[in-house]
């Protein structure tokens, strides 16, 4: 598997040339697309890039066996880099495929329900890659030169790199292979971002009854509850993650947010950065605790949640859900798990903390359970017992993962015998630690 990672490196010194080389790279991607669209029919049967880019050549480049191209592009930008130009006709092609293929999609709904016709697309926000060699050279650890457009040409100026940004590269991305960096933009700060390639061989996912997994649930009370699980519904080992001075210096910086606006504030940077800081801390602290105890106990499969975050929050629980970076973890797990060779899965999120994992059926919480104390963190079985939420529902994480992935390897008529001994198999967002265990008894059976 090949993952790619990206890493910015700040400017020291920003010339005045770079805002007019980065104009002159989008002209140049607004000409393409232009020429493109006139010519689709010669474009339309280019299945990659190194095609359209040597189609676009052959229509507007003069060159010895192409004498009188039917366009010109030099004559509009003057001594163009050729690495440049390429990775515009690249940039032009992919906007301008995506383009036909919606007007496509919009050709075939029928007229009384066809919405706004998709209109033709501009060079908008692209950046250019700087070549090596041809339009970045490394002149030394810190330092570098990229080709430009300054004083009506192009031509080679020298920049510096942030020494803690290339630190930390050398540091850290040593093993990998470092591929084009892109000059960038964000907002007033100038940068090149390196991107970099590497391979891992992920674990072996075929034989399910020598898997070993780690079910994650990502709440609100506690960061993350882990439990690590075999195909048996066997729990191996348990992890809960409570950051309370974080979570507390989170409320406590929201509280001072509150009284801002209660006082008349309506902007307030400094606050708002703050929180997001402390929120990313969190989630860093949750995505590497995850990604640890999966390392530890030598697991196979992380299983999280797919959680739908989208829609309007409602509840006293608002503000905690529009703060919670649950997708952020998630993808920083991603990233950390497959460096590792671990692979990693989603289940359906329906059900897994409201029903218990022994099957007794709908759990109680909060005002509703009297056992509890009205503690939200913790749910009261149908049988009267009192148990974690969270932890109930990685069980219910973990089992449905284990349900998913037998059933997939067993044949029709296989599954169709199994669905008929164990009926509640039918919905799988209803599974819970108990089916599992009646699946195998069944499977045995």
């Amino acid at each position: 598997m090949k993952i790619v990672t990206s890493y910015s490196v700040r400017l020291r010194q920003v010339p005045t040339c770079l805002k007019g080389t980065l104009m002159k790279y989008r002209e140049a991607v607004d000409w393409f697309i232009g020429m493109m669209e006139a010519e689709w029919n010669a474009f339309a049967d280019c299945n990659n890039n190194q095609m359209a880019v040597r189609v676009g050549e052959k229509l507007c480049i003069k060159t010895a066996k192409n004498g009188t191209p039917k366009y010109s592009f030099s004559d509009s930008f003057y001594k163009f880099p050729s690495y440049l130009r390429r990775a515009a006709i690249a940039e032009a092609f992919g906007l301008i495929s995506s383009y036909h293929s919606s007007l496509d999609n919009w050709n075939d709904y029928p007229v009384s329900e066809r919405k706004r016709r998709p209109s033709v697309p501009k060079a908008g926000f692209v950046y250019p890659a700087m070549y090596r060699d041809n339009c970045f050279v490394r002149t030394g650890t810190y330092t570098a030169r990229i080709k430009v457009w300054t004083r009506n040409t192009w031509d080679w100026i020298e920049i510096s790199l942030r020494k803690c940004d290339v630190d930390y590269i050398l540091r850290r991305c040593s093993n990998r292979k470092e591929c084009v960096p892109t000059l960038r933009q964000r907002g007033k700060v100038w940068s090149l971002d390196f991107s970099f390639e590497e391979r891992v061989t992920l674990t072996d996912s075929n034989n399910i009854d020598s898997q070993r997994i780690l079910s994650v649930d990502l709440g609100l009370n506690s960061a993350c509850v882990c439990s690590v699980m075999t195909s048996d519904g066997t729990v191996v080992g348990r992890r809960f993650l409570h950051l309370p001075s974080e979570y507390d210096h989170l409320r406590h910086c929201i509280g001072h947010i509150k009284h801002a606006q209660q006082s008349g504030a309506r902007r307030m940077p400094g606050l708002w950065a703050k929180a997001r800081g402390l929120n990313d801390d969190i989630s860093v602290k949750t995505a590497r605790f995850i990604v640890d105890m999966a390392m530890l106990y030598g697991v196979d499969t992380i299983v999280m949640e797919a959680l739908d975050l989208n829609g309007k929050k409602r509840g006293s629980q608002k503000q905690r859900l529009a703060l919670w970076r649950a997708r952020y973890v998630q993808s920083m797990v991603l990233v950390k798990a497959h460096r590792a060779g671990i692979r990693v899965s989603r289940v359906c999120a329906w059900n897994t903390s409201r029903l218990a994992f022994d099957g007794s059926g709908r759990v109680l919480r909060g005002r509703e359970a009297e056992k509890a104390g009205k503690n939200y963190s913790l749910c009261e079985f149908p049988s009267g017992k009192v148990y974690n939420c969270d932890l109930n529902a990685s069980y219910n994480i973990g089992a449905r993962y284990y349900i998913r992935e037998i059933l997939r390897n067993q044949s029709e008529r296989t599954r169709l015998a199994l669905t008929a001994k164990v009926p509640s198999l039918a919905k799988r967002s209803t599974c819970t630690l108990s089916d599992l265990k009646d699946l195998r008894a069944a499977m045995v059976a």
